[in-house]
């Protein structure tokens, strides 16, 4: 097995952070204060043992301050961020998750390649109540970041906006590459919240709940601007996930040369050096650092984006400040990279390959799936819709041929974003406006602008049942713009 690198600390930045821990059933408005010290350790980390990984999970309500503000946000194992859950191809998971809140809950494996009975998003795990997920990593599962969250449909939003979300890391063939093996790592979880004690006023306004909720404080790994440690002529490894409900990150690295490694289902071909990274609600990314420059400090800044409500939000005024879940872009320092001493006297170089990404063959079928708002009067819905349609429990709307290669084509018929995800399988991106991609990486989630197009090309690999592809703007997921895919034995 291959021996997990110690993750970095995170040195706390302005603001200090003290978790008041409670199950949100007692009601108890006096939980005791768990206290951190200047430097925020990384969360806990579950690792694989002798083949195996057994963790017990309680989704429940805690009481977080951020300086002199108090939120009331729902967390795993009172942990915000949720543990790290690692594992390698070929182990065994057993998971038993605890729902401790009010409302019902259940678990997406965002990212694996696991049997859709597994990861299941109609399951339903009512409050006071526990389930146990157990299944397999395949052995062929590439290396990657994922996470965990979860998807009770019209519970979504709510729940990960407030907080319910973790790192789910499986190692493989890009881990054993020499310099990967001596780099350092660390992951930033992006999220976005609203510091509201009282569970009670947690409702965003109606306009934030339409087009997406945003929170007016952005965190990375549970705080506003930490520090994370570069050794100097080392090799910095950055895991980046974006768990919020709607916010999209444009981030940069400013004076400093960053390198895309991996994207949502691995690495790819090469480094690539990025100016500016792009990620949506559900993607990820795996940077590296080389520790090069002049010792010091840089900062990694989310500049602000315009995913199509920029122009909604400011007719509002200065009423947006009154308004819950709804705010203007502004600029943010996402996390400081520091550099430390290190014990290389020369640069530890990038590694020249990492993983080839091997094209798809050619498809069988071509599908078309739509996404709009569902104004117009052929909608079945005033939600957000798919084809038309907005989600309903029951009814399969696209059925598949397991082992088949399918080209969908996907249209964006609306002016704002939508992040389209695909459970259960990974794609790769074949065209965007018309326009021929370049072959470069495995997704699962692919972010169009208002009034795009792109075509990704899917195969339905080892696993038949049912899922879902949404959009990852949680709020319109949870008001229609999911769809259920069945994928039948050939």
């Amino acid at each position: 097995m291959i021996k997990r690198r110690t993750f970095l600390n995170l040195a706390a930045g302005a603001t200090a952070v003290h978790l008041l821990t409670q199950c949100a059933k007692r009601g108890s408005r006096q939980p005791s204060h768990t206290n951190l010290s200047n430097t925020l350790q990384q969360t806990r980390v579950y690792q694989s043992n002798a083949g195996s990984l057994a963790v017990d999970l309680h989704a429940s309500s805690t009481y977080v301050t951020f300086g002199d503000r108090l939120a009331n946000l729902l967390t795993y194992n009172s942990s915000f961020p949720g543990p790290t859950l690692e594992a390698s191809p070929g182990d065994t998971v057993r998971l038993t998750l605890r729902n401790e809140l009010d409302t019902p809950t259940n678990l997406h494996y965002h990212g694996l390649h696991i049997s859709p009975d597994v990861d299941n998003v109609f399951r339903n795990i009512p409050p006071g109540e526990q389930y146990t997920y157990e299944f397999q990593i395949p052995n062929n599962h590439p290396a990657m970041t994922g996470w965990y969250h979860p998807h009770y449909h019209l519970n979504v939003a709510s729940q990960v906006f407030r907080g319910l979300a973790g790192p789910l890391i499986i190692r493989g063939d890009v881990d054993r590459i020499p310099e990967i093996q001596q780099a350092d790592e660390a992951i930033l979880m992006l999220q976005d919240i609203e510091p509201i004690p009282d569970p009670a006023l947690q409702e965003p306004h109606p306009l934030g709940k339409r087009w997406g909720r945003e929170g007016n404080l952005v965190l990375a790994h549970g705080f506003q601007n930490p520090v994370v440690n570069v050794p100097q002529n080392g090799l910095l490894r950055l895991r980046l996930i974006n768990s919020s409900a709607s916010r999209i990150y444009q981030l940069q690295l400013k004076d400093h040369p960053w390198f895309l490694m991996a994207t949502d289902r691995g690495a790819i071909a090469e480094p690539k050096e990025l100016q500016t990274l792009l990620l949506s609600p559900g993607e990820r990314a795996e940077m590296l650092i080389p520790g090069h420059r002049e010792p010091g400090e840089y900062q990694l800044i989310n500049q602000p984006y315009d995913r199509g409500v920029d122009d909604i939000i400011s007719s509002f005024g200065d009423e947006v400040h009154q308004m819950t879940g709804v705010v203007k872009p502004t600029q943010t320092t996402v996390a400081t990279l520091r550099y430390v001493e290190g014990d290389r006297p020369t640069p530890l170089p990038l590694p020249k390959q990492l993983i080839p990404v091997e094209p798809l063959p050619l498809p069988t079928i071509t599908r078309e799936f739509v996404l709009n708002h569902g104004l117009d009067s052929t909608a079945e819905s005033t939600g957000f819709t798919i084809n038309a349609q907005s989600f309903v429990m029951d009814r399969i709307n696209t059925r598949v041929r397991l082992n088949d290669v399918e080209d969908w084509h996907i249209v964006n018929n609306a002016t704002i974003d939508h992040p389209f995800h695909l459970h259960t399988n990974r794609f790769q991106i074949i065209e965007r406006n018309g326009q021929p991609e370049p072959l470069s990486a495995w997704k699962d989630t692919v972010s169009l602008k208002g009034n795009e197009t792109v075509t990704i090309r899917v195969r339905f690999d080892d696993f038949v049942g049912r899922t879902v592809y949404h959009c990852h703007i949680l709020d319109h997921e949870d008001q229609g713009m999911m769809g259920i895919l069945e994928i039948q034995a050939a």
